[in-house]
């Protein structure tokens, strides 16, 4: 057992509404949570939304051409099957609407605080809870699922002069679509996953597009295709055979893996397809040259599109192969030195993905908050749960993402460790709550980063979204989604301390057994 007396004391008024488990957002990862602690047979919940719709990064990112790079029947819930997908990459529309359909269809709404951004969370010691602000009002909760996702905030590079740019700037997440593009001088900055779809949609607008590339991305064709009424009536009428379609996608998938993490040489075929794909399209070898990478294929995400090389080729679109240094008034310089004149400003440079935002917003039992913990790089016990933070987890936490798959799985294989959790706060009894140990922490991470040495994330010679300030990759899993299932399965209490609020009264049996449990498991 363990007693966290150090924490602070968290002064509450004595109306503020309790609840068993409290949910940070309500894109897949908070959603696909409300599902899953409904059928464990808890009604007990709410999941805090800071805007006014579900949706998560499908909600904010609407931009042109915003599409997933993953097949929609493998980039959905597989207990929440959707046998009218349109196409086999759908849009950002269609999938916004496929997360409305499953609050409904499973009864979420009751569940859902809208327009409640988490102003910070505090652990209470004494009452062994989370003391939760909110823009709505404040609240407590025994457990905290955040599902806020590492691609809900925008990050927008420290640029000198954007301040005085007197043109319109905007993120790609925050698309402004009441501002014109038509006949405007467009600068886009990055050339990412939102880049890629972003350029072809305007560039036929647009007067003129000039990207900013500070390194090119591997291309490779978009297989993409409508899915016919035939196949969509077939997949109503038989839902196995939407399940045996997903599967086959998810095998194929699980087979490619071994290439990104334990044998990078093997990409060496689907590089040099991807050469080829930039051959046919880009026939002036000057810009060609710029286009292509000096980095192994998959050390960053490999993009699909069939128009991003040939929208570049267009006569209305330049290319600066060097990345966005300064901005004096209306004039852009490039870190080469070369200047550009625009009149709007659009970013596609991601999101705080290594710099959790929400982790300045979590004070845990020793009053130091999560990126306080986290100051030397991101790390947590099976990618959920953090040590000196008790009854609070993350969806899609430290190495958890995934370079050639669907997040999908990976939400639902933390799902039944989140499940588990509960139950063994159940089967502990009382006032408790779970605390991994700090040694069962580095353990893991020690592991995952061991296995990382070797992924072409780590050896493909490039810099990515993937790595932390340090250089270490806190983003990805080095491995199969099947080992990660299997290691998320089950909560292992040998892992964690089990906690009980100071002077709390146990039977003999209540206390002999669970700290055998944890001594036997150790």
């Amino acid at each position: 057992m363990a007693e966290h007396e150090d924490a602070p004391d968290v002064p509450e008024a004595p109306d503020v509404p309790h609840v068993r488990v409290a949910v940070i957002g309500s894109g897949f990862g908070g959603l696909g949570a409300a599902v899953r602690l409904r059928r464990e047979g808890i009604t007990d919940f709410v999941v805090l939304e800071r805007a006014a719709s579900v949706g998560g990064t499908w909600r904010d990112n609407s931009y042109p051409g915003c599409a997933c790079d993953i097949p929609s029947h493998l980039y959905s819930f597989s207990f929440a099957p959707n046998p009218d997908w349109p196409r086999t990459f759908s849009g950002q529309e269609y999938i916004r609407a496929y997360l409305e359909h499953v609050t409904d269809v499973f009864g979420l709404r009751p569940h859902l605080r809208f327009d409640s951004e988490v102003k910070m969370m505090t652990w209470d010691a004494r009452k062994l809870h989370w003391a939760i602000e909110t823009s709505s009002g404040p609240l407590t909760a025994d457990v905290v699922v955040s599902a806020t996702g590492p691609l809900s905030d925008p990050k927008v590079p420290d640029i000198p002069g954007l301040d005085s740019f007197p043109g319109k700037v905007f993120h790609s997440a925050r698309w402004d679509h009441d501002y014109d593009l038509r006949g405007k001088r467009v600068a886009v900055v990055g050339t990412g996953a939102s880049a890629i779809q972003i350029v072809p949609e305007i560039q036929p607008l647009v007067g003129r597009l000039t990207l900013f590339q500070r390194t090119p991305p591997w291309v490779m064709p978009r297989v993409d295709r409508a899915i016919s009424s035939l196949e969509r009536r077939l997949h109503r009428a038989l839902p196995f055979t939407t399940q045996m379609r997903r599967g086959f996608l998810w095998g194929i998938r699980e087979l490619q893996v071994q290439a990104f993490t334990k044998h990078p040489d093997e990409l060496g075929l689907v590089e040099r397809m991807a050469r080829r794909n930039l051959a046919r399209s880009i026939k002036d070898p000057a810009l060609r040259a710029e286009l292509t990478p000096d980095y192994r294929i998959g050390c960053k995400r490999i993009l699909l599109s069939n128009s991003y090389y040939p929208a570049l080729a267009r006569p209305n679109v330049d290319v600066v192969a060097s990345g966005l240094s300064e901005i004096r008034g209306s004039t852009l310089v490039a870190a080469d030195g070369t200047e550009t004149e625009a009149d709007v400003i659009v970013f596609g440079t991601g999101f705080h993905v290594t710099d959790m935002p929400i982790a300045d917003r979590v004070v845990g039992a020793g009053g130091r908050t999560l990126a306080e913990t986290w100051s030397e790089g991101m790390k947590s016990l099976r990618g959920a749960t953090a040590a000196g933070f008790p009854n609070w987890m993350t969806i899609i936490g430290p190495n958890t993402g995934l370079g050639n798959s669907s997040m999908i799985l990976m939400i639902e294989s933390q799902l039944n460790y989140m499940a588990d959790y509960v139950r063994q706060l159940d089967v502990l009894g009382g006032r408790v709550a779970l605390d991994a140990r700090p040694g069962a922490v580095d353990a893991w991470n020690h592991k995952v980063q061991e296995r990382m040495k070797r992924t072409v994330w780590n050896t493909g010679g490039c810099t990515s979204w993937y790595l932390d300030a340090s250089g270490r990759n806190t983003t990805i899993w080095p491995g199969t989604t099947t080992e990660f299932r299997s290691a998320t399965r089950r909560v292992d209490l040998g892992e964690y301390d089990v906690v009980r609020a100071p002077g709390t009264e146990h039977t003999d049996m209540d206390t002999d057994e669970n700290e055998t449990k944890v001594e036997a498991r150790a």
